[in-house]
């Protein structure tokens, strides 16, 4: 990364990143003077509306509707600081980008209560001013962080009339009349509405905007395929080099599958779990630095995230060395049978918990006939006595966030009844400790999860990740056909 723009800028470098107007110290008139020419337009005229414009469109409607009369202010965040003087990547909020399309850092949508709805406003910076310096000069300038669109560009991308967000703070501040704001994006601008807004009503928009998404249209469903099919390629990328993770570590598994992610996406939609061995035992595993040996299993649960940040999640069982032990066979084959239970469960009208309460069934069925847990099954799942070696929850809906409306109520979510254009994934497992003594010690250290991403269809159910074999058979054929 570089320091500085050039030497003579270098004892000037603190003011730089601090002012956004005026001149600076350490710049002489000259060269002041010879920055702000000899530069060609480069405003863009011939573009088109993002290709979801429709449905955010839509989206804000709906949300119009239901909060009629208020103000509502949804901020995209800002970044922030990883180490010193350097940030993290920005990933604007998934309530943002979900009414406006749009991923700038500090970009804030208001939608002004009007006569007939709303009128919606996209507060974004503009492009850098080349007059004061600014653009060369300040942190936030184009020759230090690259072009950003044009206020005309943006009302042409994202069908919403663009303002400079630099004069939103005051303007809130002079507003009147109810509002209502995304809080825990931008501080600024929540202290601009301090005074005006009120928890309980802020945390009704949030929910409302996690509800919102509960039930996809045909873009997002068209962007989670899009997820799912890179994230196949990726688990296909890793496969393919498992010779040499065993001859480095975990970590080569991570680096292989965010290859693929960030070639074909915008980034991992999380964490990578790239578990082997008694790793895969640990739920969220992603220190990913430990060996990679022939002979265990690996437990790769990872997924791509989409350029419009819809994430894949999806997990596989994988024998290292392409044929599963006949213990890993019989923990293996259980667990798929527990997930095609759960997957049937998942249809239009169904109760949310039932492909949980399928795929526990049969996970306790196993565990009672492997003697490792005392029946009858109904009482098993009565105590939750399967649940030292099940653990977690069978699924969760996915979107834009991988564990998506989390914020919705328990009777809508958990306590709700699936409709046609939900996604959620199916993820049952079984994780037998490298300590746990009241398991035959074939048992310990063994972990398998099979998760795959399901989308709720007028008659039943589509596996949205079965580009990639669950049987136990088909894998090993998939993976020899991979290594050959």
């Amino acid at each position: 990364m570089s320091e500085e723009l050039n030497p003579e800028a270098a004892e000037a470098e603190e003011p730089i990143k601090q002012r956004k107007n005026g001149l600076y110290p350490g710049v002489s008139d000259e060269l002041a003077e010879n920055m702000k020419s000899g530069w060609a337009d480069t405003e863009l005229h011939d573009l088109r509306p993002i290709a979801q414009a429709d449905e955010t469109a839509a989206r804000r409607a709906a949300l119009s509707a239901r909060f009629p009369g208020e103000r509502i202010v949804v901020p995209a965040g800002n970044l922030k600081t990883r180490s010193n003087d350097t940030e993290y990547a920005f990933r604007a909020s998934v309530e943002y980008a979900y009414l406006t399309g749009n991923q700038t850092e500090d970009g804030v949508l208001v939608m002004e209560p009007v006569a007939d709805g709303h009128r919606a406003t996209l507060y974004l910076l503009p492009r850098s001013d080349r007059e004061n310096g600014e653009f060369w000069l300040s942190g936030d300038g184009e020759l230090w962080v690259g072009r950003r669109h044009s206020l005309t560009e943006a009302e042409k991308l994202y069908g919403i009339p663009a303002s400079d967000v630099r004069e939103l703070a005051d303007a809130l501040r002079e507003a009147t009349g109810p509002v209502r704001v995304v809080r825990g994006y931008d501080a600024g601008i929540e202290a601009a509405l301090t005074d005006k807004v009120t928890a309980e009503r802020d945390e009704e928009l949030r929910v409302f905007l996690s509800e919102a998404r509960l039930v996809k249209d045909a873009f997002e469903i068209g962007e989670l395929q899009k997820a799912v099919d890179s994230t196949v390629r990726g688990f296909e990328d890793v496969v393919k080099v498992l010779d040499k993770a065993e001859a480095t570590s975990e970590r080569y598994i991570e680096g292989t599958f965010f290859l693929r992610a960030r070639v074909e996406g915008n980034d991992i939609g999380y964490g990578s779990i790239c578990a082997a061995g008694p790793h895969a035992c640990t739920l969220h595993w992603v220190r990913n630095d430990g060996p990679v040996r022939s002979g265990d299993l690996l437990l790769l649960d990872a997924g791509v995230e989409t350029h419009t940040y819809y994430t894949a999640d999806v997990t596989r069982t994988l024998p290292i060395n392409g044929s599963f032990s006949e213990i890993q066979r019989k923990i293996y084959d259980a667990v798929y049978e527990a997930q095609e239970a759960g997957i049937a469960a998942v249809k239009p009208g169904a109760a949310y918990r039932d492909f949980h309460d399928a795929a526990q069934r049969v996970l306790a069925e196993k565990l009672v006939e492997w003697g490792l847990v005392e029946g009858p099954v109904e009482r098993v799942l009565e105590l939750g006595l399967q649940r030292r070696w099940t653990l977690h929850g069978t699924g969760h809906m996915l979107g834009m966030d991988v564990h998506d409306c989390a914020a919705a109520r328990t009777e809508t979510y958990v306590n709700g009844t699936l409709e046609p254009g939900m996604v959620l994934t199916v993820e049952p497992g079984l994780y037998f400790q490298a300590d746990d003594l009241t398991v035959p010690e074939e048992y310990r250290g063994i972990g398998v999860r099979i998760e795959d991403d399901i989308l709720v269809t007028d008659d039943g159910n589509k596996n949205l990740s079965d580009g990639l074999p669950r049987r136990s058979g088909e894998v090993e054929a998939w993976m020899a056909g991979l290594k050959g």
